[in-house]
This record gives C-alpha cells, sequence and structure tokens, in this order.
C-alpha cells in the first residue's frame, strides 16, 4: 500500500517529467502539446499505481500492461501524411516515451525515470539541430510548372532539375490545348533546390509556377 506522502511525491514528479517534455513540444507548436503530455505521463503513472493495489498481490501487472496499447492509439492520432512526408512520428514517440516515464515513476524507480527524461530532452532538443542540417541536405519539394507545349523542348524542365543535380522522385504531366502542366516531386539540398527556383522564375517560357 502507499503511503499519501510517497504517492503524492509520484504524481508530483510525474507532472514535473510531463511537464518538461510537454514543454519542448509545445514550443514546437506541435499537435501533442504541454497539457497533453502531461496527462499522459501522470495518467501512466496513476494506472501503474492503482494496478498494483488492484491486483497485489499476485497479479501486479494487468492494468499497467495495457497502458501500451492505449497509447499506442494516442501516438496513432498525432501521425498525419502529407504530400512529401509523413509528421507526427516524433511526437507519437514522445508520447509512448513518457507514458514508459509514468509508469517507472509510478513504479518507484525515481532516478531512472528521470534520466530516461533528460535524455528525452537531448533527443528532442539538442537532436533537433542535426535534424535541420539533414533536412538542408537532403529536402523533398514540389514543383508544378506550367509552359507553352514546343516539342524541340519537351524535356527542358527535368533537364533543368538534373542540371542542378537534384533527384526526380515522381513525375505527372498534362496536356491541355498547347499547354503542359509538369508537377515533379524532387529531393536534394536546400542550395539546389534555392538556384533551381531562381532559374524557373527568370524563364520567360513559364506561365504558372508553385514551389
Amino acid at each position: 500500500m502507499h503511503l499519501p506522502h510517497t504517492l503524492l511525491a509520484k504524481l508530483v514528479l510525474s507532472v514535473l517529467i510531463g511537464g518538461v517534455i510537454g514543454m519542448e513540444r509545445e514550443i514546437r507548436s506541435k499537435s501533442a502539446g504541454f497539457r497533453t503530455i502531461i496527462l499522459i505521463c501522470l495518467g501512466a503513472t496513476l494506472f501503474t499505481i492503482f494496478s498494483q493495489i488492484l491486483g497485489y498481490p499476485g497479479n501486479m501487472d494487468r492494468v499497467a500492461s495495457n497502458i501500451v496499447t492505449g497509447i499506442g492509439f494516442l501516438g496513432a492520432g498525432v501521425i498525419f501524411r502529407s504530400s512529401t512526408r509523413v509528421n507526427g512520428i516524433t511526437t507519437a514517440a514522445a508520447i509512448w516515451l513518457s507514458a514508459a516515464l509514468g509508469m517507472g515513476v509510478g513504479c518507484g524507480y525515481y532516478t531512472a525515470s528521470i534520466a530516461g527524461c533528460l535524455l528525452v530532452m537531448a533527443v528532442l532538443a539538442i537532436f533537433s539541430f542535426m535534424d535541420r542540417f539533414l533536412d538542408r541536405i537532403n529536402q523533398v519539394r514540389e514543383y508544378k510548372i506550367t509552359y507553352p507545349y514546343e516539342e524541340s523542348q519537351e524535356h527542358k524542365y527535368e533537364d533543368i532539375i538534373n542540371e542542378f543535380k537534384l533527384t526526380i522522385r515522381s513525375r505527372e504531366h498534362e496536356k491541355k490545348g498547347n499547354i503542359i502542366t509538369s508537377e515533379w516531386t524532387v529531393t536534394g539540398s536546400e542550395k539546389e533546390h534555392h538556384l533551381l527556383i531562381e532559374r524557373i522564375l527568370h524563364d520567360t517560357d513559364v506561365t504558372e509556377f508553385s514551389y
């Protein structure tokens, strides 16, 4: 049986751990922010505590073991796919880890939970600089260009894309009358993307350009 002061200490620590992780997500304007992560961490702690009480003494994990399943539904809710990438996976992982840390607090593993929180913050905050660096050297962008059809220039814009050492992942062309509308999904460095955009913006044959 948990003593009142021990129970209170667990709840406070759970709120603090969830608050630290949630604050980082809130600052980055993610779908699961400050209050959400706190509630997830606190809920995991309470479920773990109640599991120890309800299952005592022979089956103490029967409630806590279902936390992972429940967290899976919450995590799936923040993941969504855009046209070029999948978003929300990091936030879903933060939710999953917050629940794990909450369970650790509920079991009384305070040092491990605090250390885990610090490691989570290191990955989310410090490693984000590396993530931005990787994004600069390998960006995915979509380009849509409308231009008059000329047989001699049928592959003009794909040649320009290749000229800047960008990789075409997908392409789609549509012809209406004498007008061609082409769409490309392209990967490459941020610098090369900017050079390509500047080149297309100065092309007098282009009637419409979105990027």
